[in-house]
C-alpha cells in the first residue's frame, strides 16, 4: 500500500488560496476574542443601570463570537490540514515554522475553548443581583482582558517568526 502522501492530490498550486482563506478565517476567529473583552470594560454593571445596545461593529463581533466560531473553526481545521499536507516535508526543516504552528495551535485552543465561553458568560448580566455578583463579573472581565493580552502577544510572536524566519536551532 502506498503512503498517504502518494495518494493525495497535489495541493501545491492551490497553496496561496488555501493560505489566504486560512488567514482570513484565523483573523475572524481571533478578532472577537481580542476586542470584545475591551468593549465590555466600560459597561456598567451597577444596580438599576440598563446596558445600552452595542453598536454595529461590537454587535458583529458578538454575533461572530456566538454563532460563527464552530464554522470558522471547522474551516480553519480543513485549511490547516491542507496546508500541512503541502508543507509537511518542509516543516521539519524550518524550526521557526514549527514554533509558529505550535504557538498558533495553543492560541486557537485558548480562544475557542476558554475565551469564547468566558465572553458569553460576561454578556449575560441579568443574574447580577448583589455586589458580590458584580465584583465577580468585574474580576471575570479583567481575567478575559488578560487572556486577550496573552493572545495578542502570541499573535505578535507568530507574526515576528513568520516575517523574520529566524534560525532557532
Amino acid at each position: 500500500m502506498a503512503p498517504i502522501f502518494d495518494r493525495m492530490p497535489n495541493l501545491a498550486p492551490l497553496f496561496p488560496y488555501i493560505l489566504a482563506i486560512h488567514v482570513t478565517l484565523a483573523i475572524s476567529l481571533f478578532v472577537p476574542s481580542l476586542l470584545l473583552p475591551f468593549t465590555l470594560r466600560n459597561r456598567s454593571v451597577e444596580r438599576g443601570v440598563v446596558p445600552e445596545r452595542p453598536g454595529g461593529f461590537v454587535g458583529l463581533l458578538q454575533w461572530l463570537q456566538a454563532h460563527g466560531t464552530v464554522v470558522i473553526g471547522a474551516g480553519l481545521a480543513l485549511t490547516g490540514f491542507a496546508m500541512l499536507a503541502v508543507l509537511s516535508p518542509r516543516i521539519l526543516e524550518q524550526p521557526w515554522l514549527m514554533v509558529s504552528l505550535a504557538t498558533y495551535a495553543v492560541t486557537a485552543v485558548i480562544a475557542f475553548a476558554y475565551q469564547r465561553p468566558g465572553l458569553r458568560r460576561l454578556q449575560a448580566r441579568e443574574a447580577l443581583a448583589s455586589d458580590a455578583d458584580r465584583a465577580a463579573w468585574r474580576a471575570r472581565a479583567r481575567r478575559q482582558r488578560y487572556i486577550a493580552y496573552g493572545i495578542t502577544t502570541a499573535v505578535g510572536l507568530i507574526a515576528f517568526l513568520m516575517s523574520t524566519k529566524p534560525a532557532l536551532w
